[in-house]
C-alpha cells in the first residue's frame, strides 16, 4: 500500500493540533502505521503553522515534500494558496473561507488577495472552500473550526463516520463532546 500524505495548514491559535491529533487518532485506530509531525512555525495566535500526516502500512518520516501531498487542510484562504505547491496534480484541497490578516496587511504594507480559491481552481487545484467559522458557530462554538474542517475531510476519505466519532470521543473533554460532534457533522454536511 502506498503513503497517503496530508497538510494541515492555518494560523497560530485556531486548533491545527487537535485536528492532526483527531486525523492521527482515526488513522491508528484503522490499523496504520501514522507519522504526525510537529506543528511547524509560530504556534502563538497569529502565526503562520503546518503539520504533517502521513500513513499507509509502514511510514518511515512525518515529512511531506513539495508535489506530494493528497490533501491540504487549511484553515485560512491565504494559507492554502500559501502551500498549494506541496499538493500532488490530482490532490485536494479543503479550506476555511475564513480570512484572517497577516501582519503585513494589518499594518497597510499589503492586502489581502482576493479570490484566492478562483485563482487556484483556475491552475487545476480542486478545491472544497467552506466557510467552517459560520457552521462552527452554528454548532456552538467558533472554537470548534478544526473539527468542522475533520468534517469536511472525512468526505473524502474511506472511513465511517463512527470512526471520526469514536476518535473525538477519545481526545475531546466530555463538556466539549456534544459541541464536536455536531460540528463535524455541519462539516460533513449533515
Amino acid at each position: 500500500m502506498s503513503v497517503t500524505n496530508i497538510l494541515i495548514v492555518g494560523v497560530g491559535g485556531q486548533g491545527a493540533l487537535l485536528a492532526s491529533k483527531t486525523l492521527g487518532q482515526v488513522l491508528l485506530d484503522a490499523g496504520y502505521d501514522v507519522k504526525v509531525s510537529e506543528v511547524h512555525g509560530m504556534s502563538q495566535r497569529g502565526g503562520s503553522v503546518v503539520t504533517y500526516v502521513r500513513y499507509g502500512e509502514k511510514v518511515y518520516s512525518p515529512i511531506v515534500d513539495k508535489g506530494e501531498a493528497d490533501f491540504i487542510v487549511s484553515f485560512e484562504m491565504l494559507e492554502a494558496a500559501r502551500y498549494a505547491d506541496y499538493l500532488k496534480k490530482d490532490g485536494q484541497i479543503v479550506v476555511n473561507t475564513q480570512q484572517i490578516d497577516p501582519m503585513p496587511v494589518i499594518t497597510g504594507a499589503a492586502e489581502y488577495p482576493t479570490n484566492l480559491d478562483q485563482l487556484m481552481k483556475e491552475k487545476g487545484i480542486k478545491v472544497d472552500a467552506l466557510d467552517c467559522l459560520t457552521l462552527a458557530q452554528q454548532a456552538g462554538t467558533s472554537k470548534a473550526v478544526n473539527i468542522v474542517l475533520m468534517g469536511r475531510l472525512s468526505r473524502y476519505m474511506d472511513f465511517t463516520e463512527d470512526k471520526w466519532l469514536s476518535a473525538i470521543e477519545k481526545l475531546v473533554k466530555p463538556q466539549f463532546l456534544e459541541v464536536n460532534k455536531k460540528a463535524f457533522k455541519l462539516g460533513r454536511g449533515e
